[in-house]
């Protein structure tokens, strides 16, 4: 299931997730601990992709949230992740605007026009964005980019889940994190990604607005 480059890694604990996420939906707190232990690393990534150095304290703030209002949730362990992103992304924002942090806004480039192969830029990324330094670089992509590049490549959901946290179209989603992911390789010393320029990638500029 793993469409659109969506990483092995994260889907293969999904059911383990799903089983632990049941368990503590029952009461069992050594169940949470494990649904803890395996989304929060994506998680975290995630907020701090947009909060910065306060990622802990609002990583915290989502996982109270995530904890109260557990009996609510339904779905598998894919749904967790994407519930749980969802949650993390609404105290980021309160704390953004807590702090009157505005959006970063940038123009449409004319990288759009010169779309690489998928693989050389994905892959590129991958191997680089758990780093602090790829999550700084992340940071300064725009917000619609950035936030796509981190739900699908940090978090790992796919790209319907992504939309649904965003509150977007899902080829919007894929829009942005094609840009985004296509900018970050080309800043981890990428260029020689341009080999291969495929039509997989959206062209429609308007659709990440």
């Amino acid at each position: 299931m793993g469409q659109g480059g969506e990483p092995r890694r994260v889907q293969s604990y999904d059911g383990e997730l799903g089983a632990a996420v049941a368990r503590a939906q029952q009461g069992d707190e050594a169940a949470f601990a494990v649904a803890y232990r395996l989304v929060q690393p994506g998680l975290l990534g995630y907020v701090r992709g947009l909060v910065g150095d306060d990622a802990e304290d609002v990583a915290s703030d989502a996982w109270l949230e995530i904890s109260r209002d557990l009996g609510r949730f339904k779905g598998d362990g894919a749904g967790f992740r994407g519930w749980s992103a969802t949650i993390a992304r609404h105290r980021a924002l309160d704390h953004l605007r807590r702090q009157k942090v505005r959006p970063r806004s940038s123009a449409l480039e004319q990288d759009v026009l010169d779309l690489p192969g998928p693989h050389s830029t994905h892959d590129q990324a991958l191997e680089s964005i758990s780093t602090e330094y790829a999550l700084e670089l992340v940071r300064g992509l725009p917000r619609d980019q950035a936030e796509a590049v981190l739900l699908r490549v940090v978090v790992g959901l796919d790209g319907p889940a992504a939309a649904r946290v965003l509150g977007k179209r899902p080829g919007a989603v894929r829009t942005a994190a094609y840009r985004g992911l296509k900018r970050l390789a080309r800043r981890l010393g990428g260029e020689s990604a341009g080999e291969g320029v495929t039509d997989d990638g959206p062209r429609t500029l308007g659709e990440s607005t």
